[in-house]
């Protein structure tokens, strides 16, 4: 499965050119999250809501590496992309996820729960 189809690239990259001038202040845009990654076999998850568009390997979300400490960050598509589990499975698209909420609201969530819940 391709990690993120063309539209989702979009949303991301359109994303990031929104928030590149407003970076670093107290205007920051707080996105809903655009997609949601996961290892089916490993327990980590991405919520991403842009993609850096001076670098467009490189996107910002909520990362979830499964050890309890979830963070906001950037993550590199191309390692995302190389990932595997403990039984080899790649990264894969929630293709049932649909955000409620904003990145903040679920960061907020994860620091409790000590995982992203969606």
């Amino acid at each position: 499965m391709q990690l993120l189809t063309q539209d989702l690239r979009d949303q991301l990259l359109a994303n990031g050119r929104q928030q590149l001038p407003l970076r670093g202040t107290r205007d920051e845009i707080d996105f809903v999250p655009v997609v949601k990654l996961f290892t089916p076999d490993a327990g980590a998850t991405w919520l991403l809501t842009e993609i850096d568009p001076e670098d467009p390997d490189l996107a910002f979300g909520l990362c979830d590496l499964g050890v309890g400490c979830p963070e906001l960050g950037s993550v590199s598509l191309v390692e995302l992309a190389a990932v595997r589990g403990r039984l080899g499975l790649p990264v894969e698209r929630d293709l049932h996820f649909r955000p409620n909420r904003t990145l903040s609201e679920y960061a907020s969530e994860a620091s409790r729960h000590g995982r992203i819940r969606t």
